[in-house]
């Protein structure tokens, strides 16, 4: 009888374990709205975090769609110099997220304020590198601490949904080889043909991280150049945020291009939409199709900008 009961509360616990979400909401109550995305930007600042984006979505919202269930939303991306420092040279998809990006949000006729962001094992995954690794430790302990600092009284919540079980693969990647004498001229050259195209299919660079002046200025001769993108498309925050907030934890998405010393290949890659549909759990027709049309849209630039 004793080893039935250790035998069903052992089931119990490892259910527990696997029921996860990849994006933690932390909630406090901001009646007299003294928590402002600026303040949150001050605290991560003064944390050590490095501010790579922090923008207010209610104007382009409004300005496309007329209209938006939110009273704050604002998209926030950050990283830490020491985590770069720690990952870069064994884990070259730290980019991935690097910025980490968070949603900062209330809705309208709510008197609280939410901050959605990724969880220490969810960073781990898409930048494959294991949870237990000290730098995301750190990286994961940096957050909840400043958080708290923000919101001394605020709390993580539980979500109406478990993340579900993998089944594509999340990170979307690609490779290039830059023409041209100078890799500064012919780097430029292919990043203006990138943000045109960017323009043309209705994306938004959002924010743009040099992660190699770090490494330089801390002598780590690992890259060629590390540069990243926050790439965000509004129509696709704008829909799935109505009913998932908490999305702006996945965007905009950091998309990474870098080149390692010794080699001719430029390397890319993002997180991809199914990452969304996975951490979200999205089942919904509409979300599913504008997630897959972004997707496809996205792949389609990268497709004829490295093609041979």
């Amino acid at each position: 009888m004793k080893f039935i009961k250790i035998f069903l509360l052992s089931i119990v616990v490892i259910g527990q374990l696997m029921a996860s979400n990849d994006i933690k909401v932390f909630v406090a109550d901001n009646s007299d709205k003294k928590i402002t995305p600026k303040v949150i930007e001050d605290t991560f600042e003064k944390s050590g975090f490095v501010i790579a984006v922090n923008n207010n979505m209610l104007v382009p919202f409004v300005k496309k769609f007329k209209t938006t269930p939110f009273e704050v939303y604002n998209l926030f991306g950050v990283f830490r110099k020491d985590t770069i420092l720690a990952l870069a040279k064994d884990y070259p998809e730290v980019g991935l997220v690097s910025p980490m990006t968070m949603s900062i949000y209330t809705r309208k006729g709510d008197k609280t304020i939410s901050i959605a962001h990724l969880s220490g094992d969810a960073i781990a995954k898409i930048m494959g590198v294991p949870a237990n690794h000290p730098a995301i430790l750190k990286l994961s302990k940096n957050m909840e601490d400043t958080l708290k600092k923000i919101m001394p009284k605020g709390k993580y919540i539980k979500l109406p949904y478990e993340s579900a079980e993998h089944k594509e693969d999340i990170v979307t990647r690609a490779n290039v080889k830059l023409i041209g004498d100078d890799i500064d001229d012919a780097k430029d050259d292919f990043q203006m043909k990138f943000e045109s195209a960017l323009a043309r299919d209705g994306f938004v660079a959002a924010g743009f991280s040099d992660l190699n002046f770090d490494l330089d200025d801390n002598d780590k001769d690992w890259y060629t150049f590390y540069d990243v993108y926050s790439v965000c498309k509004i129509s696709v925050i704008y829909n799935i945020s109505k009913t998932h907030p908490e999305a702006g934890a996945l965007g905009p998405c950091s998309m990474y291009m870098y080149q390692k010393k010794g080699e001719d290949s430029v390397h890319i890659g993002f997180t991809n939409v199914y990452k969304w549909i996975e951490a979200l759990n999205i089942k919904n027709k509409e979300s599913l199709s504008i997630l897959i049309d972004a997707q496809k849209k996205f792949e389609n630039i990268l497709t004829k900008l490295t093609k041979k």
